[in-house]
């Protein structure tokens, strides 16, 4: 089997894993983070209806982040989607961290929000 197949179907698995645990509502949204290469992103997701509630990304055109691909880059995300959230009135989110180790980037975006007011 290719290599990159395999891990492919690894980040799959695990990401069902941590999926399987973890159903956002209305009243704690699924805090979703996606890291590329290149950026970070960040969504509140409200699962019973399959809606995104908030988002942030080092990808939006409106941010002073030059580089998305270091962690503070994924730090300054964290505080964004925590006042976004707080903005909508959300408090208590459940952290989903997808095919990731909580480790890096995702930590601190994860620092970060927390830091900002997010409750995990």
């Amino acid at each position: 089997m290719d290599h990159n197949k395999a891990l492919g179907k690894q980040r799959q698995r695990r990401k069902w894993r941590v999926r399987k645990r973890l159903k956002g509502d209305a009243e704690r949204p699924r805090l979703s983070v996606a890291r590329s290469l290149q950026n970070i992103t960040a969504q509140l997701i409200d699962d019973s209806v399959g809606k995104t509630l908030v988002y942030a990304s080092t990808a939006e055109k409106s941010t002073s982040i030059k580089y998305g691909g270091n962690c503070a880059a994924a730090a300054e995300i964290g505080k964004t989607i925590a006042e976004r959230a707080a903005a909508v009135g959300i408090k208590k989110v459940r952290f989903d961290r997808g095919s990731a180790k909580f480790h890096g980037r995702v930590a601190a975006l994860a620092q970060a929000a927390r830091e900002a007011g997010l409750e995990f």
